[in-house]
């Protein structure tokens, strides 16, 4: 398995989110547990842009796909509150 190009963090800077720790942290708090019966990018708190960069990361397998992975099970883990 070849390492990742990109860091977590960079996914979101991409989608134009906050990318420190904290603030994906603050993220993944706010926003899961997402329903498995929810595609990532069909979450309903991705602007348009965000939706689209993600189904066609995983769509095209691109370089983001795996770290888009990533994202979704993070989201769909309980929250769990500091």
């Amino acid at each position: 398995m070849e390492p990742a190009i990109h860091r977590f963090s960079e996914l979101f800077a991409q989608m134009g989110l906050p990318n420190d720790g904290a603030a994906i942290r603050q993220f993944l708090t706010a926003h899961a547990p997402l329903p498995n019966a929810i595609d990532l990018p069909d979450a309903p708190f991705w602007s348009q842009a965000q939706a689209s960069f993600l189904r066609e990361a995983l769509q095209e397998d691109s370089d983001w796909a795996e770290l888009a992975d990533q994202l979704s099970e993070a989201l769909r883990e309980p929250a769990n509150p500091a």
